[in-house]
């Protein structure tokens, strides 16, 4: 099974280059959207529509997550804390490990440093609307 954080990851970063893809092209091709529609018998607003569509499903299962029903995910923030303190603490005591203290601190700190699942579902969320948007926009 695919590891959520980076599914949910990978899907933030995939949905955050088609947001600046829109951010930036959006009022170049917007004007040609109407034309195009009509050249097209309607099936451009069609595919607009669909894509809203199927953004629209996508917030109703991020929405969906129940993160917190993963259990153990506060006792592993309390256990990257603990094993902060207790190096940082090993450390005085055991200045000629200092080295070896130092790299586990790098990987713990990098691991407490990681971005919750609830503020990646929050930024795709973010992302979301701000697509719904700028389809939307197109339409207009």
């Amino acid at each position: 099974m695919p590891d959520p954080q980076n599914l949910y990851q990978e899907l933030k970063n995939v949905l955050q280059q088609f947001k600046t893809f829109l951010d930036e092209k959006t009022p170049i091709i917007k004007p040609a959207i109407g034309p195009l529609n009509t050249a097209l018998g309607g099936r451009l607003f069609e595919l607009l529509d669909k894509l809203i569509s199927l953004m629209n499903s996508l917030k109703t299962e991020i929405n969906n997550l129940n993160v917190g029903a993963v259990p153990g995910l506060n006792e592993v923030s309390q256990f990257t804390t603990a094993v902060k303190t207790l190096l940082d603490t090993s450390k005085n005591l055991l200045p000629s490990e200092a080295g070896t203290i130092d790299d586990i601190l790098s990987v713990v700190n990098v691991v407490s440093g990681l971005p919750t699942l609830d503020t990646v579902k929050a930024d795709i969320l973010g992302l979301i609307n701000d697509i719904i948007g700028h389809l939307n926009n197109l339409k207009s």
